[in-house]
């Protein structure tokens, strides 16, 4: 007997195995960032006490609503971003099949989910740390073009049997235009952006604070008349440098003569002497003017756009740049978020891309159509 792609079976399937891959993600968005294996240890441990967690313990979203969002050992409040990231997974994944298996096309809804679990991760992993895993972006690529070379119609929008070798073409260019694309904006929002200058008419104090201890992804912070700036943020490239004017300048406690400082990723120059910074305790000093370097964009988010290019052809490449824009603007004003503070852009690319996918594309047709009236 043969069952039908539109059989319930199938919904069982999609929806226990979407639950699951949630409840993976939740350990791969945890470790990632922490330099972990995804592998070792094999079990998923409790981030407060530590302690082991039994498969009996492990179930996704039961789990957490059965404990209450609880360490079922230390009582430690788990944060709802587990359940969330479970239940988002799981939701996704069935709209995915609902599109795509259910008519018969399950090579297209494994690529699809293929790409909608790689953009949940991402997304919660930038929006907690700012980081973007462009290795992550780098094998989806991969798997999205090969997989066009079979499944071709989630690039093409075009049934199989008429576009059948363009498959992969349509996923190379995809890749080429979303790298290109968000490349071009990095390196011009270098060329505009990346310097900002402060002067102040009363030398202000400032320092290079060290990350707290508990804190694992804690970056070394330059602190300039109490505002915090960290190294990641300034210093991307071995090029990058702030340039500080000033004096009262002080390595380890010891007062270094000079009136301009330069400083590095990983060295500070006074006048001829350098410093490692990893070498020294504490630096600090007065400054009347400084002009340090910024990043219009972080370097992860041109292979990402990259990513959904192949999985989705370069036509959502020009849409998700529009849509995210859009979406980061939407946030920053309705919930202030990027105020203040460094936005995380994956998110909303990832958010943009997902849009296209579920039907966005339309959206596109139609407004195209409008154009050319």
């Amino acid at each position: 007997m043969i069952i039908g792609w539109e059989h319930p079976f199938w919904w069982f399937v999609v929806l226990f195995v979407g639950s699951c891959v949630g409840s993976f993600l939740n350990v791969v968005i945890y470790r990632v960032p922490l330099s972990m294996s995804v592998n070792e240890p094999k079990r998923s441990f409790c981030p407060g006490c530590k302690k082991d967690i039994p498969w009996y313990r492990n179930l996704p979203i039961v789990t957490w609503l059965w404990q209450r969002g609880r360490c079922a050992e230390c009582k430690m409040k788990i944060p709802v971003r587990y359940v969330l990231v479970e239940v988002l997974t799981t939701v996704l994944w069935a709209v995915a099949w609902w599109m795509y298996g259910t008519k018969g096309q399950p090579g297209e809804a494994f690529l699809l989910m293929i790409l909608l679990t790689l953009l949940v991760s991402i997304s919660f992993i930038d929006a907690e740390h700012y980081i973007i895993p462009v290795l992550m972006t780098w094998w989806g690529a991969a798997f999205a073009v090969v997989g066009a070379i079979w499944f071709p119609e989630l690039v093409t929008l075009a049934k199989r049997s008429q576009l059948w070798p363009q498959g992969w073409q349509e996923a190379l260019l995809g890749f080429a235009a979303g790298y290109a694309v968000l490349q071009l904006v990095v390196w011009g929002g270098k060329l505009a952006f990346g310097k900002q200058k402060f002067s102040f008419e009363k030398e202000a104090a400032w320092e290079l604070r060290e990350p707290e201890d508990e804190d694992p992804l804690g970056q070394l912070c330059l602190v300039l008349d109490g505002e915090d700036y960290e190294w990641g943020d300034m210093f991307y490239r071995k090029t990058d440098k702030l340039l500080m004017q000033g004096s009262a300048f002080l390595v380890d406690g010891k007062e270094i003569p000079g009136e301009n400082l330069v400083m590095y990723g990983d060295r500070a120059e006074i006048g001829d002497q350098t410093f490692m910074i990893e070498e020294i305790s504490s630096l600090s000093g007065k400054a009347s003017e400084v002009v340090r370097p910024r990043e219009a964009m972080g370097s992860g988010d041109p292979p990402l756009l990259a990513m959904i290019g192949a999985f989705l052809g370069w036509p959502a490449v020009i849409f998700s740049l529009f849509a995210s824009s859009l979406y980061a603007l939407l946030a920053a004003l309705l919930l202030r978020v990027g105020f203040g503070k460094p936005l995380p852009y994956g998110p909303f690319l990832a958010l943009a891309g997902l849009t296209w996918a579920f039907g966005g594309w339309q959206i596109w047709t139609w407004y195209l159509a409008q154009l050319i009236r």
